[in-house]
Formats: C-alpha cells, structure tokens, sequence
C-alpha cells in the first residue's frame, strides 16, 4: 500500500549505467541527467564529495584521503556500496524539486547481454536500495534497437553493434528476442589503454586516461585519412620523471588501436555466421546499427562495411541510443514490458 502511494509522487526513470557513463530518463521529460559514472569520496568521514562530472575531474589528482572511484567495470558492478551511493544521488537529485521526501520510483536499467544472475541480482540490489519500488532489467542491445526505432517485435532481423566504455555488444534480433550474439570486453576504455601502451613504448611517455580519451576523439580513425591529423600531448617522461610534450598523428593512433579494431569485427563476422540465412538476407537489406561513444571513431562504420559488405548506419545520437530506448519502454510499459528480463530476485513490488 505504501509503496503505491509514494509511488505517486515518484517520477520513475529508466537508467544507462554505464562503465564511463550513467545516463538517466525520467517518464514524460526525457533524459535529465548525463554524469560520468564516478564518485569522489572522502575516507575519512565516508562522505561523497561528489559525483559526475566534478569528480571525474580529480581523477588521478586526489590526495590520499580523497578516493574518486568508478563503480562498473565492464559494464558490471564492481563496487557495490559506491554503486548504491551513485544511484541513489541521481535518484534524490530527480526528486529534490518535486512533493518526494521518500520517492519510491519504477526503476529501468540496462544491463549487457552476458550479465550472471548474480550480478543481475547486484544491480537489482542497487536500485532498490536507492529507494526504488520496481526494477526492472533489459538487455543493451535490446533498448539500442527499440531507441534507434528498429522493428524489434516483428519476424524481421535487427543487428546492433553497441560500443560502449567497457564492452562490446554484438546482437541480432528477431520477434523481440536475440537470435545470436557476443559480449567483448573490448571497448572504448581498451582503445585508451591501447594509446597508453603505444605513446609509453615508442616515446617513453606515460599518458594519463583522461589524456589518452582526448587524444582518440580528436585524431583517431581506424582508416587512413587523406588529411592527417596531428594533436599536441603531455604526459610524464619515464626516463626521467619530468613533464614532456609529444605530437601525435593519426596514423599513430589507427595503429596503436589496430589490434582491438581487428578483434571487434572478427566478433561481428563471428555473429553474422551464428545467424540463420533469412534474417541474414534481412539484414543485407537492412544494414546493421552502430551505437555507443564508440560508434563516433572516424571509419569505423565503413571498416565494417567494407568487411561484411553489410550496410553500417551509425545511430542518430549514439551515445543515448540505449537510455532513449529504455525511455520508450517506460513511457509504453505494458505494451512493451514483455521485452524486459524476468526479475533475478523478487523487487517488482506494488
């Protein structure tokens, strides 16, 4: 009875919890809220100091009492009580304007495609814990396909390819359910890593993440461009531990990254072939959806055509491909809440 009635003065939201991003829909105003998905603590009190933006800011900058900490790994939980502490700040932030002293909103997350049942049951814990009434679950690519307005429930296939911070989704869809897929944890975290590796190994220097993130948005194709372009770097020089300024090409990028682009398509390819011969026919009519920040990397949708000889079609917005999705869900719940995972444990209280 409770929770039915402040479920009335709850807004309920749907919810991208993403290794380098959260994403946050409320029903009925759209998405409200885009925040790196990190949390700056203070040791000593067991306090946040902050989350987003602001404390994604002292990564790799705080002293040693102050931990910024990113709770997903991979698209996972990997930090359950920082985790808990991220959705329920987003969650009191939603209702601090509005009649919410204990909002006990439907929740909405989604989670990858080979998600355990014990770690689908730590996002559910988390959600409920941050105060919400109903969780609920969907798979990545399905709420990419349902964002991106692809026919989903129809005897038709859908491919979806979503690069997101931490994984890789690879997904064919058909009848609302998936026909074929892979999870790769080969994603836009691993493309930072890989520049780390290559600047340290050819240059002796040592970037760090948020360095080597720039440096990918701004010069990083995986096919050569007839400009190349060239950005200004600084990191630590490991020969002697002073500060040093590099330039770097994007042929340099397209080649640090290589082997992780490589892996990315053999998966794709690997879908394709575990796909049945009329939805593949479907899908060479229809052509395949890049989604994710990982769908902005310069060629790559043209790679992946010239590889499949599938037509690549990058998402409108990529980047909130997956919550605008989960946004039509919410808003179209009993129509569409079939296309939801049943629960792991039992949150879906009224």
């Amino acid at each position: 009875m409770f929770n039915g009635f402040f479920g009335k003065f709850s807004k309920d939201i749907g919810v991208d919890l993403g290794t380098s991003n959260t994403l946050v829909y409320v029903k009925s105003k759209g998405i409200v809220i885009n925040e790196p998905s990190v949390v700056a603590i203070n040791l000593r009190t067991d306090q946040i100091l902050s989350v987003g933006e602001e404390a994604r800011r002292m990564l790799g900058k705080t002293p040693q009492h102050i931990l910024a900490v990113q709770p997903l790994r991979n698209g996972i939980i990997s930090d359950f009580e920082v985790a808990e502490k991220m959705m329920k700040y987003f969650v009191d932030r939603i209702h601090k304007e509005s009649f919410s002293f204990a909002p006990r909103p439907r929740i909405i997350i989604g989670v990858p495609l080979d998600i355990t049942e014990v770690e689908r049951k730590a996002v559910e814990d988390v959600a409920v814990s941050a105060g919400a009434r109903e969780v609920h679950l969907i798979e990545q690519p399905v709420a990419t396909s349902i964002g991106a307005r692809l026919p989903i429930q129809e005897a038709s296939g859908s491919m979806i390819i979503e690069i997101g911070g931490g994984k890789t989704e690879i997904a064919v869809i058909s009848l609302g359910g998936i026909v074929a897929s892979k999870s790769l944890k080969i994603a836009g975290e691993k493309l930072d890593s890989d520049i780390i590796d290559y600047i340290r190994e050819k240059y002796n220097v040592f970037l760090g993440e948020r360095s080597s993130e720039q440096t990918k948005i701004k010069t990083g194709s995986v096919l050569a461009l007839e400009k190349g372009l060239r950005i200004k770097v600084r990191g630590r020089n490991l020969l002697n531990g002073l500060p040093k300024e590099i330039v770097i090409k994007s042929d340099e990028i397209r080649d640090a990254i290589k082997r992780s682009i490589d892996s990315i398509v053999v998966a794709i390819k690997d879908v394709i072939e575990q796909t049945p011969p009329e939805i593949v026919s479907d899908l060479y009519q229809k052509g395949m959806i890049l989604s994710g920040g990982g769908a902005g990397l310069r060629g790559l949708d043209k790679l992946i055509y010239e590889e499949t000889l599938i037509p690549v079609t990058v998402a409108d917005d990529p980047l909130t491909t997956v919550v605008r999705g989960i946004g039509i869900v919410l808003e179209d719940f009993d129509n569409l809440k079939d296309l939801l995972l049943p629960p792991a444990s039992d949150h879906r209280r009224r």
